[in-house]
């Protein structure tokens, strides 16, 4: 087996090979939330890539809760642009899914002081975030329904699948982690509780969508903070996944308070060698579980793809950074002809590190959406910099 081959999804759906472009928030949108022409640029130069399946960034269910200021938010008045950008995603025989999220606490001050989660523990993040409000329970049915919908109009509007965001820190993380659900309801407590949110996001999803169209998961192996969401907590998320018709599981970990475990350096060494980050956790996952597995996180080396999808490690191969360091990554990497490097994006201060590297990667995305090449060259200070300018003026400018 190799990542050439193509893979059957459970609900028949087929994969014309088994990498996987990983989301990446675009933050393209104007004031109107909308998705533009950079958009479609961008999409379309991915599909051509020969990439089996492309997941988008971030497609937001509210205004008042965006991740960033820039995202695409799921309105059934921007049909004629989803559908415009679905063509161009899936215009090379490939898959497209829309990522479907709800940021919760997750939305910065630029956009919101007073966001809702599932309570009221404040992210401590550089002041950016404000403490939230709990949820109410009618708005919490409401907000099931707003996946549902999103779902389904991603699925009208041509893209061929759809993931949930249940990962890093996100508004269904919200609710799994025990660090931030101090419900005393059936909304929180007992894992039973916390993992309701999201049990009941997928069961409405379906019934939205129907039995053919792929639906995938974006779950933390773990939270990697004390108490948070645990690895056997996940493992007992995912057993409970395979009776909800989930086609795809991707695993991933960490949230915005420790985002700097995904940073390059701070894995460790004996991790690296192995390439994938969380290869530990998925060959429990796949002990225990039958759900097809995409693994993302520090993979890098196309024969390190192939001996993993051979042993059965994992099912499709996830990269996402790798896709903003070369104008044409997934068709050299495809052909043998490309193992890319690792970049270290460094201010120097620790609280802005992660800053520096999501700043350095959004330059890129906006360079491939005009059509442009990338530029490795920008700074770590003035990629810093970018980000909170970006979001500062966008959030500006959404309010006008």
């Amino acid at each position: 087996m190799d990542i050439h081959e193509p893979f059957r999804l459970p609900c028949g759906a087929v994969l014309k090979n088994r990498l996987a472009k990983a989301a990446m928030t675009e933050r393209f949108s104007n004031k109107d939330l909308k998705p533009n022409q950079k958009h479609f640029t961008l999409y379309g130069q991915w599909a051509g890539s020969g990439t089996g399946l492309l997941i988008t960034g971030n497609v937001m269910l509210e205004r008042s809760h965006l991740e960033s200021a820039g995202n695409v938010m799921a309105d059934k008045s921007f049909m004629a642009e989803f559908k415009q950008w679905a063509s161009a995603a899936t215009s090379n025989n490939n898959h497209c899914w829309a990522q479907i999220s709800h940021s919760g606490r997750q939305t910065s001050i630029f956009n919101n002081l007073r966001p809702v989660s599932a309570s009221n523990i404040k992210l401590n993040k550089l002041g950016f975030f404000a403490r939230p409000r709990p949820l109410r329970d009618q708005e919490i049915t409401a907000l099931i329904e707003k996946f549902a919908g999103a779902a389904k109009l991603s699925k009208n509007a041509g893209f061929t699948g759809v993931q949930i965001h249940a990962a890093h820190g996100y508004l269904i993380n919200q609710f799994l982690s025990p660090i931030t659900n101090k419900r005393k309801d059936n909304w929180g407590g007992k894992l039973v509780n916390r993992t309701r949110f999201l049990f009941e996001i997928i069961k409405a999803t379906r019934t939205a969508v129907g039995v053919g169209f792929p639906i995938g998961v974006k779950l933390n192996s773990s939270d990697f903070q004390k108490g948070g969401f645990s690895e056997e907590e996940s493992l007992w998320v995912i057993d409970k996944l395979e009776g909800f018709g989930v086609d795809l599981l991707e695993i991933s970990g960490g949230t915005y308070e420790n985002a700097e475990f995904l940073l390059a350096g701070n894995v460790r060494q004996s991790t690296l060698k192995r390439e994938a980050y969380f290869l530990d956790f998925a060959e429990k996952v796949k002990k225990e579980s039958a759900i097809p597995l995409m693994v993302t996180g520090g993979i890098r080396s196309l024969d390190f793809c192939n001996r993993a999808l051979t042993e059965g490690l994992l099912d499709v191969v996830g990269m996402a950074r790798p896709f903003l360091l070369y104008d044409d990554f997934g068709s050299r990497f495809l052909a043998g002809k490309l193992k890319p490097k690792e970049l270290q994006i460094r201010t120097g201060i620790k609280a802005f590190e992660d800053m520096a590297e999501a700043g350095f990667y959004n330059l890129q995305l906006g360079l491939l959406g005009k059509g442009k090449p990338v530029d490795l060259s920008y700074s770590a200070s003035r990629s810093a910099f970018h980000l909170v300018k970006h979001e500062f003026v966008k959030a500006i400018q959404n309010k006008l």
